[in-house]
């Protein structure tokens, strides 16, 4: 066999890299609505239903992604559920914890990850009753329940890292087997004010702990300048150095990524930089999600 034969039979056998989506949310078009009705103190104002997903995924080439429960539903898990059975080599799922007094809280997780087949949890602090923290009693047994099911736990720092991050380092250091993931930069860009480069700073020191896995996705959300977002790229720098490549997850936020960047071209960002080599860029866009959840995106 000619040295040519031989590395067309390689470039046959070598499966392209998989590009997996970190963070997303789908809800109901108004149609599926009438099944799968919206909570009524938050109805969407664009669309994000499963079948816009898919269509913008199979343009950009993304082969999966896990779904985050969105507010637009709340606690009722039906619609992601639904998307979750019917595309179970597509999609995983990220449930949203009820902390609420009388709420789900740790039996609701459970019957979700062991019937519904999410895969994960997100802790919406400011789902927490007033003046209560995440590390109350029901967070810690939500924390450690999440842990015991192997499902990672992310938290939305919507209002500032500031808010959250005493709470998110103690129950890395009491419950070290959950993993956890930081949406979206963990909301912070140090070039915005004296107090976000301080929690910058702290964000990169929660690399210590092993679990702690940072999403590099909402680019819109934390950047001050427009597509290819390059004040992020110091910041990419600094997280790949102190995280690695192995523990920074690629992420869109769709459907809110349609109304600026647009889904394709987030795919792009990265491409933009050179901060990570090509294996580096393979585990950022999919492999290290892949090995967060090794049931799921079989090849």
């Amino acid at each position: 066999m000619n040295q040519d034969t031989e590395g067309m039979r390689n470039a046959v056998q070598q499966p392209r890299p998989r590009v997996l989506d970190s963070h997303l949310h789908v809800w109901a078009s108004e149609e599926e609505s009438k099944t799968f009705p919206y909570n009524l103190s938050q109805k969407p104002t664009i669309p994000g239903n499963t079948d816009l997903l898919l269509q913008e995924m199979d343009v950009a080439g993304v082969d999966g992604a896990l779904i985050v429960q969105p507010f637009d539903h709340k606690f009722d898990h039906s619609y992601v559920s639904s998307a979750l059975k019917k595309h179970p080599n597509k999609f995983a799922g990220c449930l949203l914890a009820d902390p609420t007094p009388g709420g789900g809280g740790t039996r609701e997780l459970e019957r979700l990850v062991q019937e519904d087949g999410f895969s994960a949890v997100r802790f919406n602090p400011y789902l927490w009753p007033a003046g209560e923290q995440m590390t109350n009693d029901i967070g810690r047994a939500m924390f450690a329940k999440a842990g015991q099911l192997g499902a990672p736990v992310g938290f939305m720092c919507f209002k500032g890292l500031h808010l959250h991050i005493d709470d998110i380092e103690a129950l890395c250091r009491d419950f070290p087997e959950t993993k956890v993931l930081l949406d979206h930069f963990a909301f912070t860009n140090p070039q915005r004010s004296e107090q976000e480069t301080t929690m910058w700073d702290r964000l990169l020191t929660l690399s210590q702990y092993p679990q702690v896995y940072v999403k590099l996705s909402a680019f819109f959300r934390v950047s001050k300048e427009e597509f290819p977002y390059r004040d992020t790229v110091p910041m990419i720098r600094q997280l790949a150095d102190a995280f690695g490549a192995r523990r920074l997850l690629w992420g869109s936020d769709f459907p809110y990524v349609t109304q600026q960047c647009g889904y394709t071209k987030n795919w792009q960002i990265l491409d933009e930089t050179d901060v990570l080599n090509a294996e580096g860029l393979e585990l950022v866009r999919g492999e290290a999600l892949a090995a967060l959840f090794p049931s799921k995106w079989q090849r």
